[in-house]
């Protein structure tokens, strides 16, 4: 097994401080594996893909676009 060192910022570490008795390695070693599998399934999931950056960022657009509408109607209706 690798050993790894990284920087947490002040608060972080007061706060875990005060929960000595949990294995943070260990949090830290679950998370990183997690990201590590997301970012696999992503990479599997967009190895084929046709799609240009430019194609994403219009996907994204319309996506924010309709989520904004759908939520106005929501709020307008509750504003009634």
């Amino acid at each position: 097994m690798v050993n790894m060192t990284f920087n947490v910022p002040n608060e972080l570490h007061n706060l875990m401080k005060k929960h000595s008795d949990v294995k943070w390695a260990e949090v830290a070693r679950k998370a990183i594996w997690t990201k590590a599998r997301d970012l696999e399934l992503l990479d599997k999931l967009t190895s084929k893909s046709t799609m240009t950056m430019d194609d994403v960022m219009d996907l994204d657009r319309m996506v924010k676009k309709s989520m904004l509408e759908k939520h106005r109607k929501i709020l307008a209706k509750r504003g009634s």
